[in-house]
């Protein structure tokens, strides 16, 4: 599903128009990445959490040359799915 195909979901379920879906989406997401970026976490209860981790700095390699690279430490969005979520796909 990709996010059209949302908001054509969440249109028909809830009797809204695809603009104003879109429109809300856009705003949940932008909330999302702002929260995170502040260093905060997204908990929505049943659903899971949003979070940022830390990935540690790392020796990888060129996959064409075979060549050592370093990579830097950097932070990275995470979702943890929450008990009600896992549930429903483990029916």
């Amino acid at each position: 599903m990709n996010k059209s195909d949302l908001i054509k979901a969440i249109a028909s379920k809830c009797d809204c128009s695809n603009a104003k879906v879109a429109e809300i989406l856009d705003c949940f997401t932008a909330t999302v990445a702002d929260t995170l970026s502040s260093g905060d976490d997204v908990v929505l209860v049943g659903f899971g959490t949003f979070k940022v981790s830390a990935r540690s700095a790392r020796t990888g390699r060129n996959p064409r040359t075979g060549a050592s690279i370093d990579i830097p430490a950097s932070k990275v969005p995470v979702f943890k799915a929450g008990k009600k979520l896992k549930d429903t796909i483990n029916w």
